[in-house]
C-alpha cells in the first residue's frame, strides 16, 4: 500500500493547534512523509462604509499582529518538529484562508486542521475547507492529544458514493490498522443499499487488499443516528473515524449536511472526512 508522502497541517496562534500539529506529526512519522507547516495571514478588510474613518495606524496594529502570530507559529513548529526526524517545510500564505489554505492543501496527500471549539464564531474552518478542497482532511478535536492515528479505525458506512471515496483515501491508514470496523447506522435494503449483510462487501473488497476488517450494523431507534455512533467509538476505543463529507451550495453558503455536521461539532477522536 503506496503510503502518504507529504501531508499539511494548518497552523495557528490557537491553544488547540499543539495536538494538531502534534497529531500530524504522528502520522507523518508513520508514513516517512513530508510535513508542510501552512499558515495563512488573511488580507485585513474594513468595510467600505467606515473605511475612510479608520486611521492608518491602525491598520498597521492590525497588520503588525498578524505578522506576530505568524512569527510564533513558525517558532512552534520548528520547535516541535525538530526531534521528529522527518522532512519539513514551513509556508507563510497570504490570502483568503479557506481558498489559499484549500490551494497548498491540493498538493499533498491529505490535509490536517482542527475542529471548530465552541467559542468560535462561525468562520469557514473546517467545514466550508473540508467540502471544497478535493483531498482527504483529517480533523482533529479542539481537545485532548493524539499522538498516534490509526490503530483501531472505525469507517460509518452506508453505502454511498462519498464514503466509498473516504475508504479509498483512507487506504495507508487503514493498511497500518490493527482493528478495522466498518460500521452500518440503520441499513437499509435495495438496489444502493446494504445488501444481506451491512458492510460485508466492503469488507470482502478491503480483504483483498490485505486488511482485515469488521461488519456490524447498529439501528439508533429512538437515538440520534449520529450519536449511536459516537457512542459505539467509545466503545470500541477507536480512534480515528472514516467517513464521507455531505453538503451542498445554496447561493454563496455551504452547508453540511445533519449527520456530519453533528458529528464534527461532537467528535472524540479525530476524523478523516472526504467530499
Amino acid at each position: 500500500m503506496v503510503p502518504f508522502k507529504d501531508i499539511l497541517v494548518h497552523m495557528d496562534d490557537g491553544a488547540a493547534c499543539a495536538a494538531r500539529l502534534e497529531a500530524a506529526i504522528g502520522v507523518a512519522m508513520d508514513h516517512d512523509a513530508h510535513l508542510i507547516g501552512a499558515y495563512v495571514i488573511p488580507p485585513i478588510e474594513i468595510p467600505a462604509y467606515i473605511e475612510i474613518h479608520v486611521p492608518e495606524d491602525v491598520i498597521r496594529q492590525q497588520a503588525r499582529a498578524h505578522e506576530e502570530a505568524a512569527v510564533r507559529a513558525e517558532k512552534r513548529f520548528k520547535e516541535t518538529t525538530e526531534k521528529a526526524g522527518i522532512s519539513l517545510e514551513w509556508r507563510l500564505i497570504h490570502g483568503s484562508k479557506v481558498e489559499s489554505l484549500g490551494l497548498h492543501a491540493r498538493y499533498a496527500d491529505v490535509a490536517v486542521v482542527g475542529q471548530r471549539s465552541p467559542d468560535e464564531n462561525g468562520g469557514d474552518m473546517p467545514n466550508r475547507f473540508l467540502l471544497s478542497v478535493g483531498r482527504p482532511v483529517l480533523v482533529v478535536p479542539y481537545a485532548g492529544t493524539y499522538p498516534k492515528i490509526g490503530e483501531r479505525i472505525m469507517v460509518a458506512w452506508d453505502a454511498s458514493r462519498l464514503v466509498s471515496r473516504a475508504i479509498g483515501d483512507a487506504m495507508p491508514l487503514l493498511d497500518r490498522a490493527n482493528k478495522v470496523h466498518v460500521m452500518a447506522i440503520d441499513p437499509h435494503g435495495g438496489r444502493e443499499g446494504h445488501g444481506d449483510v451491512p458492510g460485508a462487501d466492503m469488507c470482502l473488497h478491503l480483504a483483498r487488499h490485505g486488511i482485515t476488517a469488521e461488519a456490524q450494523h447498529a439501528f439508533s431507534g429512538d437515538i440520534d443516528p449520529a450519536d449511536m455512533l459516537l457512542s459505539r467509538i467509545a466503545d470500541e476505543s477507536v480512534d480515528l473515524l472514516v467517513m464521507g463529507a455531505y453538503g451542498h451550495a445554496r447561493w454563496r453558503e455551504i452547508v453540511l449536511g445533519g449527520f456530519t455536521r453533528h458529528v464534527l461539532q461532537h467528535m472524540t477522536v479525530p476524523v478523516l472526512v472526504s467530499h
